[in-house]
């Protein structure tokens, strides 16, 4: 039997047969170069479309340049194109041949067809090589001065190129002045978006060595300028429209009226199809009138309908983004959206990113009105097919009921929650009615008695099985069994994972014991020696500390471990109000929808724990210390603002796997009393535990040992500035987001210094003469608003401040942030004291 044949199977068109094929493309093209038969561009087209191709899956296809270059003498548009595609690919890595495209690409800038003088010019432009700027500068000016629009377009944005590739060319050959002059009279409203565009940009990179730059920029923000393109708006494109509102939200007005005004002529973009349009217009009105409450709280109920709009018209994606923004005014004025809740109800065929932001606008805009209905609805969500949904679903009832909003009604939805027969809604449940117990101690009796029937074999979620033992612990003496199941807990030690929980259950063990001391005894000793020689460091720390506490005194022990109970009236919020202020500030900005600030994941040091881990190196530990302690790898450091100090100590302790001291145990008791001892004797004479006096001042401070306080430090001599301090924008707001506030006070204005303060010009000349620039200020009567900056002489320290003026109560209120923390007092009594003396010289 003969075998089968072997299909035959066709070279893919895209793949080349064999080392031979570009070399049959090189002489096909070579043939067709120079052929003006019929049909001939259909034949460069397949050729061309080969050679594309092949460019896009890797092959190196740049033997073919010059075949390529002289089939390009053609008036088809389509092969132009690939041939600007093709030449535009292998100019960066052959900068050679580059060279002999700038001949075709001069010739086709002179085309009679726009369309292909255009291509030409953005091809030349886009080649991107260093020698070859000195070709670029012809074909731009005449692009500039094209008649068509099309070309003038693609010319503004080659000065750009032209720019980034070479700086000195672009100034020299006066481009941003005819970008200019395009700008303010060009009939295009393209031209003029792109013009605003590369003039921003180079004026910003040029503003930081040149004072005629920086005056440029400014007079882009100028009232002339700003109500120029406002008039003009409605011709722009929508990208060209963002534009135009990112650059008027960095425009100041002189009073009330001018912001009224402003509002009036973009009243209008509310209503704009397009989503970007709405949130740049939006910000604009926002930024318009943060200082006008009343206005301001106007301004939120004339967004909430296009928001509201754009949310449930539009891909999930805008909407996601939309609701973003929502939520961040929501988070900031929940009762002016409390009346829209059931907008934000989760419809069956939304993605689940959609939803989890749903539930969160829901918890935000609940109060004592419509708490029901939200409860109510959220309870639906609990037999969601989508787990994680589900699960947040519980847990937005939680935080309502933390809220105090009908609490009653949510205490009897969760504790049937407990009675689900499915895990996971359990494991939520459990979790939020610990939480409700810590808040609202008075049910414990309906709680006691659910949980009291919830077997702890059931619950396998570590935080759920967390939750459960510290009732059965806080309320031992009302569950009857408390004592027989966190005992049989402890004979399964070995079998628990988590840390989690065993650091729970030896605290449930000891408050036990104390509530019902026969029945705990045996069980309380075995969770105790299970502990010590637990490997995780936190656990054995804990325990070893429970076994000492109880062998000294069992009184002190249960005022330790088993206080009275007190509720908790406030629980600790995950971000601070200056990040939430810093999101708003970015309003319209990939901020809002990480929910953190541009610093946080822009900057080297915050784009996670091991990318830098490296650079970082070693870190020395205060001034006067000798050791260098290697970095820790630490997600998040804000989360040390939650944590009380013995927290920090402890967490400390398990990061550094217990090096600060460590307490061998071997099963006697004697050698646990010998590290007491030591412990003891150097708590009672801290000289003898290896830190010197001055190392431990602060410490022994907080603790109340009587240490005396340490030596003054010499002041330093008189803080010198730079009269020449020069810091761009950009750089200005970096430092104020990373740097900390060094100090933060009140400072009095002189009645003659309030009453010049008529404008914010005056007090600039004034500090300036003191070496104190200004890099922003804004504000009417009677509050101003300044930021400052100064260096230090002959070093390149900075010294950032804020400054609020008050003139009617003559008041000051000033934050200082500085690169040398040491001088900023320094820094503080000169600026207070230039700051004293406006008016009166």
């Amino acid at each position: 039997m003969a075998p089968p044949a072997q299909s035959q199977r066709s070279p893919s068109p895209s793949q080349p047969s064999g080392k031979s094929e570009v070399s049959d493309l090189k002489l096909q093209l070579r043939q067709l170069a120079g052929s003006r038969a019929p049909g001939v561009d259909d034949s460069k087209r397949e050729l061309f479309k080969k050679v594309i191709s092949y460019m896009t899956i890797g092959i190196d296809v740049s033997s073919l340049f010059g075949e390529m270059v002289m089939c390009s003498a053609t008036s088809d548009i389509v092969l132009k194109k690939m041939c600007y595609l093709y030449v535009g690919n292998y100019a960066k890595v052959n900068p050679d041949l580059a060279l002999l495209t700038i001949n075709f690409l001069q010739r086709d800038c002179r085309d009679e067809d726009p369309m292909i003088r255009g291509l030409a010019l953005r091809s030349l432009c886009s080649l991107r090589v260093a020698n070859l700027v000195e070709y670029l500068v012809g074909p731009l000016g005449s692009g500039l001065k094209d008649s068509n629009s099309y070309v003038r377009m693609v010319a503004v944005m080659g000065v750009l190129k032209l720019y980034h590739i070479s700086a000195s060319t672009c100034i020299d050959a006066d481009f941003p002045s005819i970008l200019k002059h395009l700008m303010l009279h060009d009939s295009d409203t393209q031209v003029v978006a792109n013009c605003l565009s590369a003039l921003q940009e180079i004026w910003s990179a040029e503003a930081s060595t040149s004072e005629e730059a920086s005056r440029e920029r400014e007079a882009l923000i100028s009232k002339p300028f700003i109500y120029y393109l406002l008039n003009r708006i409605k011709e722009f494109c929508e990208w060209a429209q963002c534009l135009v509102l990112e650059l008027v939200t960095k425009y100041v007005p002189s009073d009330s009226s001018e912001i009224f005004d402003i509002m009036n002529l973009l009243e209008d973009r509310l209503q704009h199809a397009n989503g970007a349009v709405v949130l740049a217009t939006i910000r604009v009105f926002l930024q318009l009138t943060l200082s006008m409450t009343d206005v301001h709280q106007q301004v939120y109920e004339r967004i909430k309908a296009p928001l509201l709009t754009l949310v449930s018209s539009g891909s999930p994606e805008q909407s996601y983004a939309v609701l973003s923004h929502l939520h961040l005014l929501v988070m900031r004025a929940p009762y002016v959206f409390s009346s829209d809740y059931k907008h934000f109800y989760c419809q069956y065929n939304e993605p689940s990113y959609v939803k989890r932001l749903k539930l969160e606008m829901l918890t935000a805009v609940a109060n004592e009105s419509n708490t029901y209905e939200i409860v109510t609805e959220l309870c639906e969500y609990a037999a969601n097919v989508d787990i994680p949904i589900a699960r947040e679903s519980i847990r937005a009832v939680g935080k309502i009921a933390l809220q105090q909003y009908d609490v009653n009604a949510i205490v009897d939805r969760l504790l049937q929650f407990l009675e689900m027969e499915k895990d996971y809604v359990t494991a939520e449940a459990l979790v939020l009615v610990k939480d409700l117990l810590r808040k609202y101690p008075q049910w414990s009796h309906d709680c006691i008695a659910v949980v009291g029937n919830i077997s702890s074999k059931n619950v396998q979620e570590p935080k759920a099985k967390a939750a459960l033992i510290w009732m059965l612990g806080e309320y031992s003496q009302d569950m009857q069994d408390a004592p027989y199941v966190l005992g049989s807990l402890v004979e399964n030690w070995d079998e628990e994972h988590s840390a989690e929980v065993r650091l729970h259950l030896l605290t449930a063990m000891m408050k036990c014991f104390f509530n019902r001391p026969p029945e705990t005894q045996s069980a309380l000793g075995a969770a105790l020696a299970a502990g010590i020689a637990d490997f995780h460091q936190d656990v054995h720390d804990r325990a070893l500390f429970y076994y000492r506490i109880l062998r000294y005194n069992v009184s002190v022990a249960e005022r330790v471990v088993n206080p009275p109970k007190q509720a908790v009236s406030v629980f600790a919020d995950t971000q601070s109000s200056e990040i939430k202020d810093r999101i708003f500030d970015e309003f319209n900005s990939l901020s809002v929808l990480y929910q953190k600030p541009s610093y946080m994941f822009t900057d080297k040091e915050h784009r996670g724990p091991l990318e830098f881990a490296d650079e970082l190196g070693n870190l020395s530990i205060g001034e006067a210390a000798n050791n260098v302690v290697p970095t820790q790898m630490v997600e998040e450091n804000d989360k040390d603002l939650l944590l009380t100090t013995s927290e920090k100590e402890e967490t400390k302790g398990s990061r550094n796997n217990g090096s600060a001291y460590s307490v061998p145990y071997d099963g006697s008791s004697t050698s646990v009393f010998a590290s007491q001892t030591q412990i003891e004797s150097a708590v009672s004479n801290p000289t003898l535990a290896g830190h010197s006096p001055q190392a431990s001042f602060a410490i022994d401070d907080l603790l109340g040992l009587g240490i005396p306080a340490a030596p003054a430090v010499l002041s330093p001599p008189q803080l010198k500035l730079n009269t020449k301090a020069a810091l761009d924008p950009s750089t200005f707001q970096q430092k104020w987001r990373q740097l900390p506030v060094a100090l933060s006070q009140e400072i009095s204005v002189s009645p003659q210094g309030a009453a010049a303060l008529t404008a914010p010009q005056a007090l600039l000349r004034h500090m300036q003469s003191h070496s104190i620039h200004c890099i922003a200020s804004g504000g009417q009567s009677p509050n101003f608003k300044f930021f400052f900056f100064a260096q230090k002489f002959e070093e390149s320290s900075n010294y950032l401040v804020e400054c609020v003026i008050n003139t009617s109560s003559a008041k000051a209120q000033v934050k200082i942030k500085a690169d040398d923390q040491n001088t900023s007092q320094d820094f503080s009594t000169l600026f207070e004291s230039a700051l004293s003396k406006f008016g009166t010289s």
